[in-house]
């Protein structure tokens, strides 16, 4: 049976529009997970909406939607109010929050702040779609498409964490904003090992990562150090910095291939089939 895997956002920190950040693209963080006729997403950056008008328009996708979240900062949940599926009454969305000792208590606190008041014109409690609010501690608690699902607490500002998906055999591992500092985090690299797809932060180049210590983002070298190290068939890098532009993120993807030759970096609408 396939499983994909759906890039519909891979900026980090604010969306972009200029003409020269098309080929990569613009939207915040969104992965889609599909399996047998069901799709999982994590987080809601804008991509989210291009997410959700692909479950308007493929009728075989469930009524139930889940949207698993690494962590809460605003390009990771900025499109939420922006996603069509959460307007129609017939939808049940969980919103998910998977791992032990995070810092958020109160999850629909933290998604409803966003919206209402002078903030948003539309509550969230009346878009249509009934919300269901998951903070799950107990990994084993857990159907997830039948998968098995784990997660790692990654150092990040405010707390984020990892995903490691298995299923019928493969093993996909989302890492999108972990800082290693001086040297790589082997808990990282373990959580990642044999993964047949590991999608990891890149926010900088190594040059530029000396300035953005405690900002709690990786280089392109040491996502590339992580992927050998553990032994992962292809390595996607994701989380480009909004200044980094089509021409820049080419010269670098190709850089980076020079060194490792299944390694890219991650666009906008990329689609990855196993």
């Amino acid at each position: 049976m396939e499983i994909k895997v759906k890039f519909y956002g891979t900026r980090g920190s604010i969306p972009v529009c200029e003409p020269q950040f098309q080929k990569f693209g613009g939207n915040t963080t969104c992965i889609g997970f599909f399996h047998h006729d069901r799709m999982g997403i994590f987080d809601a950056g804008t991509g989210v909406r291009s997410a959700g008008n692909d479950i308007l328009e493929n009728d075989t996708y469930q009524k139930n939607i889940t949207i698993a979240f690494t962590h809460f900062h605003w390009d990771h949940i900025q499109g939420l109010p922006f996603f069509p599926p959460a307007y129609s009454s017939d939808r049940v969305i969980n919103l998910l929050a998977l791992g032990k000792s995070r810092k958020t208590q109160n999850l629909k606190k933290v998604l409803t702040q966003q919206m209402g008041g002078e903030y948003f014109p539309i509550e969230l409690n009346k878009m249509g779609a009934r919300f269901n609010f998951m903070m799950v501690d107990r990994e084993d608690m857990l159907n997830f498409y039948k998968t098995q699902v784990s997660t790692i607490k990654l150092n990040h500002p405010g707390g984020c964490f990892g995903y490691r998906v298995k299923v019928e055999g493969r093993i996909i591992v989302i890492c999108t904003d972990v800082e290693h500092g001086d040297n790589i985090n082997p808990d990282v690299v373990e959580f990642a090992r044999n993964a047949d797809l590991l999608v990891h932060d890149a926010q900088y180049t190594d040059e530029e990562l000396v300035n953005y210590k405690g900002w709690g983002h990786s280089s392109y070298s040491q996502a590339m150090e992580v992927a050998e190290m553990a032994g992962v068939k292809q390595l996607a890098m994701t989380h480009h910095d909004p200044r980094h532009n089509d021409e820049f993120l080419e010269a670098i993807e190709k850089k980076c291939q020079d060194r490792m030759k299944d390694c890219f970096l991650a666009r906008d609408g990329m689609v990855i089939s196993f």
